[in-house]
């Protein structure tokens, strides 16, 4: 592996880094966008439940010490309470919008890793060919060994990019996909819990 490191040339700096930052926000997205990190099924049971008892007071004393995205979310929720369903809904869905983005997180990077990977492999091509056309131009094709290392670095360039480039690109679409899915659940568990809101509050009123 080293070897092939070395007989790619420079450019297999910026590529291996490429590698490395994308394996680790790989790592991160699939710890980060676990179903049960950001819509937790028990604790949105829970919340529901307590909601559903009037407990407006302890469910906001849960959310406001919960990281989960579903907390801050119906945190915003409550701390409109008293002004209003329609209000209630606008701070959720701000709150919504500003989670989603949260979950987009480094999304951009992999992108344009996937992107630039390639094109730094293609960049290492070009370098390797014009070396092999120097050594053509100094001894001529009769001494193909000496051609080899231009050669090979423009192959090992090229295949090293896109070794990079095509996973990197195939986990964020996957990724990207998994956080629309993510939102969608949030928005339809949001929107449960502000009818719930809503309804505590006209019983209030009829009291």
């Amino acid at each position: 592996m080293f070897d092939l490191l070395i007989k790619g040339g420079y450019i297999m700096i910026p590529i291996l880094f490429c590698s490395v930052l994308s394996v680790a926000i790989i790592i991160e997205r699939f710890l980060s966008l676990r179903t049960e990190r950001v819509v937790p099924r028990i604790f949105f049971n829970r919340i529901k439940a307590l909601l559903l008892e009037g407990h407006i007071n302890e469910v906001l004393a849960i959310c406001s010490k919960s990281d989960k995205p579903i907390a801050k979310v119906l945190e915003a929720g409550i701390m409109k309470y008293y002004f209003g369903r329609d209000e209630i809904k606008e701070a959720i869905e701000d709150a919504g919008r500003h989670e989603a983005a949260k979950l987009e997180k480094y999304l951009g990077v992999l992108n344009t890793i996937a992107g630039i990977a390639p094109l730094l492999g293609l960049l290492g091509t070009v370098s390797g060919m014009i070396k092999a056309f120097s050594v053509i131009s100094v001894v001529g094709v009769g001494q193909p060994e000496k051609l080899a290392a231009g050669i090979s670095e423009a192959l090992i360039a090229t295949a090293a990019g896109l070794t990079v480039a095509i996973p990197t690109l195939v986990f964020h679409n996957y990724f990207a996909e998994k956080v629309d899915r993510l939102v969608l659940e949030m928005e339809k568990r949001s929107i449960e819990l502000t009818e719930i809101l809503a309804q505590n509050q006209r019983d209030e009123w009829k009291v």
